[in-house]
C-alpha cells in the first residue's frame, strides 16, 4: 500500500506504523542471518559472487497528539471568620441595704480623709508660727544683745571722753589767776569751807559764765566768781583752730590760819 493510499484511510496510520516496524525487524534478521551462514559456508566453499541486496527504511511521520485540555480548579470561596460576640453578663441583684451601707461608709472614709487632711494642715500652721514666733524671739534677743553691746560701748565711750575731759580739764589750769579776798564776816565768825566755780574758757583764753555748784558758804559765793573771772587761759586747739572749752572747775579754798 502506497504512502499516499495510507494517508487517506482514517485509522490505519498506527496499524501501518507497527506493520513497518515488523517489516523491517525480519528484513534485518533475515540479513543477519544470511551473513553468520555465509560466512561459515566461506570456509570451505570459494567465494562466490556476492549479490548485494540495498534496504531503504522508511519511517512514516506521527500524528500529531493534541495536548489535552487544562482545567481550571473552580474558585475556592473562603468563608469569612465569625466574629464571636461575648456572652452576656448577667449583673447580680444588688441588695439596697448593702448598697446603702456602702455608700455611707465612702461617705464617713471621705469625710475621715480630709478631717485628716485639714488636721495636718492646722498642724503645719501651727508649726510654722511656733518656728516664725522661735526666730522673731532669736532675732529679737539677737538685736536686744547688739542694742545692749552697743549701749556698753557707747557708755564705756563716754565715760570714756568724760574722763578724758575731765583730766583734760583738771590739766587745764589758768595762767594767771588771783586769789580770792576772804570775807570780813566769815573771818569774824571764823567760818570756813570751799566753794568750786564752774565756767567756760573761751577761744581768746577768758572766763566766761561763771557760777557755783555744789556745796557753797553764801559767804564765799561772790568772792569765787569775781576771782574767776579775773582767770587766764591759754586757748585751746584743735585743728589749728582755738576753740571753747566747756565744763572747767576751780576749787577756793577758805581757811582761817
Amino acid at each position: 500500500m502506497s504512502t499516499a493510499l495510507m494517508q487517506r484511510v482514517p485509522g490505519a496510520s498506527l496499524w501501518h506504523n507497527s506493520q513497518a516496524a515488523v517489516v523491517t525487524v525480519a528484513l534485518h534478521s533475515a540479513v543477519i542471518a544470511f551473513l553468520v551462514l555465509g560466512w561459515s559456508m566461506s570456509q570451505d566453499m570459494p567465494e562466490p559472487v556476492v549479490s548485494t541486496l540495498k534496504t531503504r527504511l522508511v519511517m512514516l511521520p506521527a500524528e500529531p497528539v493534541a495536548p489535552a485540555p487544562v482545567v481550571q480548579p473552580p474558585p475556592v470561596e473562603v468563608p469569612a471568620p465569625r466574629v464571636q460576640t461575648p456572652p452576656e453578663t448577667v449583673k447580680p441583684a444588688v441588695d439596697p441595704q448593702i448598697q446603702a451601707r456602702k455608700l455611707e461608709q465612702a461617705a464617713l472614709a471621705r469625710k475621715r480623709i480630709k478631717e485628716e487632711k485639714q488636721a495636718q494642715v492646722e498642724q503645719q500652721k501651727i508649726a510654722s508660727e511656733r518656728a516664725e514666733q522661735v526666730e522673731t524671739q532669736r532675732q529679737q534677743a539677737v538685736a536686744e544683745a547688739a542694742a545692749q553691746q552697743a549701749r556698753v560701748v557707747a557708755d564705756n565711750a563716754r565715760r570714756a571722753q568724760q574722763a578724758a575731759a575731765a583730766a583734760d580739764v583738771r590739766q587745764y589750769l589758768p595762767i594767771s589767776k588771783v586769789a580770792p579776798d576772804y570775807p570780813q564776816r566769815a573771818l569774824d565768825k571764823g567760818i570756813q569751807g570751799d566753794c568750786t566755780v564752774e565756767y567756760s574758757v573761751t577761744p581768746q583764753g577768758k572766763v566766761d559764765n561763771p557760777k557755783v555748784v555744789g556745796n557753797c558758804h553764801p559767804a564765799f559765793i561772790r568772792p569765787s566768781l569775781v576771782a574767776a573771772a579775773t582767770f587766764r587761759y591759754q586757748p585751746r586747739m584743735v585743728d589749728g583752730q582755738a576753740v571753747t572749752v566747756p565744763g572747767v572747775r576751780n576749787t577756793f579754798h577758805y581757811k582761817i590760819e
